[in-house]
């Protein structure tokens, strides 16, 4: 049983990302350092769903044990959500925090590895280009390479946030499936 998010929601929050981003953007390097650590602090909404099924669980075994043996009912349905949760991407404590407007882990990475890229700081990175076809280009450098004005250069901000979100999909995606770090 999920409660998925509708098209419209999904909409909206996409759009809410790619605006947020362009702002970021326009913002400059410590604009998007300040939104980083601010996504640091973040709880995800799998976070938030295990610790409130943990003070469930504990909360239900001190009424069970001071109060009434019915309570016992709390803790051991936390711990049934718990384990749902374990095995399900979709579980239902999940989905709730979702509804509250809480986003996954795997949405919030996608956010850091955007401002990341925006920010620049996968560029001194060597990629496969630059492995492979060193000596193309020691060999294109001493020809006189290629010349690129300054101009040429720059992206318009919302242009380069779409590029970088689509780019970060791919690894969110895998995390999410890998069902490593889910929450």
């Amino acid at each position: 049983m999920s409660l998925p998010l509708s098209l419209n929601q999904t909409a909206s929050r996409s759009k809410d990302l790619e605006g947020r981003l362009t702002s970021l953007a326009n913002g400059g390097p410590h604009a998007i350092g300040v939104r980083l650590q601010e996504l640091d602090r973040e709880w995800s909404a799998g976070r938030a769903a295990k610790g409130i099924l943990a003070v469930c669980i504990l909360v239900g075994t001190i009424l069970t044990l001071t109060v009434n043996w019915w309570w016992v009912v709390l803790p051991v349905v936390s711990g049934l959500l718990l384990l749902q949760y374990m095995f399900d991407d979709t579980s239902v404590p999940v989905q709730l925090m979702r509804r509250l407007g809480l986003r996954t882990r795997a949405e919030i990475e996608q956010e850091k590895l955007a401002l990341r890229a925006l920010r620049g700081d996968f560029r001194t990175l060597p990629t496969l280009y630059d492995i492979e076809d060193e000596e193309d280009i020691s060999r294109l450098e001493g020809e006189g390479g290629i010349v690129i004005e300054a101009e040429e250069r720059k992206v318009d901000c919302r242009m380069a946030v779409k590029e970088v979100l689509e780019a970060a999909k791919a690894p969110a995606a895998e995390a999410d499936q890998s069902g490593g770090h889910k929450s």
